[in-house]
């Protein structure tokens, strides 16, 4: 079941210096996009980008709604990484390569972690268009082993046994909630609990009835790997899923959803998301460190 894969800490360094000796920005904040989310980057101020396939290390993208780029820049004051595109296990990466760009953030100095996510809804009040403030997150695959902390424990970056029930920053969930009422959007937030399963098909009923049954209100197929490895090396988390479709949990209902109507929903959505994060970036705080100064 395990992964005989094992990434060194050297490995992760040689990738982290690269990029630091291909760009002057410093990054404070990292994004990592979600499908139909990737215009997040295209707000960043003095760009520098760079193909997956160029980074050493990297994997690749392969889903449609995933550019396959890293884009540097500045947003309101400060450096910012996005990703524009994520790496699935469902692609066949193993969990260590799903969230190998964590660390190599972490590395490169970043200490608050965004990520963004489509997902579909299962809590009855949710309607597609609504974004979810992630509060907290089931992690199916980790239940059954699959977990990318699994293997030898780097304690450069953190504990073997480390906890999980607070790592999505309650202030960071919190100034969003004030943003979006000052901003006019408070009708669309939702706040709930994520759930990731393996994908890459869509639940069945019985799967969709289960998940419902146990809290979950919203669904996707990423995010919580990322999510596991930022807190186990002390990053600050702020999540969030755009709704893009109702999962379907009855076998009287016609409906079904598909990969382009995700990705429709997020082209409607995606100034919102936008306009979000920016502010939420805009006015959290930032501790200035080391390597957020230095400059190649």
């Amino acid at each position: 079941m395990h992964s005989k894969e094992q990434i060194s800490h050297d490995e992760y360094q040689t990738t982290a210096d690269w990029l630091m000796s291909q760009t002057k920005h410093r990054p404070q904040v990292a994004i990592i996009c979600g499908s139909g989310l990737g215009m997040l980057a295209d707000s960043l101020k003095c760009q520098n980008s760079f193909a997956y396939s160029d980074i050493p290390g990297f994997p690749q993208s392969t889903v449609q709604g995933h550019a396959g780029r890293l884009v540097f820049g500045d947003l309101k004051g400060k450096s910012c990484v996005c990703m524009q595109g994520r790496f699935h296990m469902y692609e066949g990466h193993s969990l260590l390569k799903t969230t190998f760009p964590v660390r190599v953030f972490k590395l490169m100095g970043v200490e608050t972690l965004i990520v963004t996510n489509a997902a579909g809804s299962l809590a009855d009040g949710f309607q597609p268009g609504d974004i979810m403030i992630i509060k907290d997150h089931i992690n199916f695959p980790g239940l059954v082993g699959l977990n990318p902390l699994c293997g030898p424990n780097d304690e450069k970056f953190g504990p073997r046994f480390p906890a999980m029930s607070d790592c999505y920053d309650k202030g960071l969930r919190c100034l969003v909630m004030e943003i979006a009422k000052q901003i006019g959007v408070a009708g669309l937030l939702q706040e709930g609990v994520y759930a990731m399963v393996g994908g890459p098909n869509f639940e069945t009923i019985a799967e969709a009835r289960l998940l419902h049954r146990l809290g979950v209100d919203a669904v996707g197929m990423s995010t919580v790997p990322e999510v596991i490895v930022a807190t186990h090396c002390g990053l600050r988390v702020f999540g969030l899923s755009l709704i893009t479709n109702k999962v379907v949990k009855s076998y009287e209902d016609s409906d079904s959803v598909n990969h382009d109507g995700v990705l429709e929903v997020g082209r409607l959505r995606s100034q919102t998301v936008q306009q979000l994060v920016t502010e939420l970036i805009s006015r959290m705080e930032i501790n200035n460190n080391e390597n957020s100064n230095n400059a190649s």
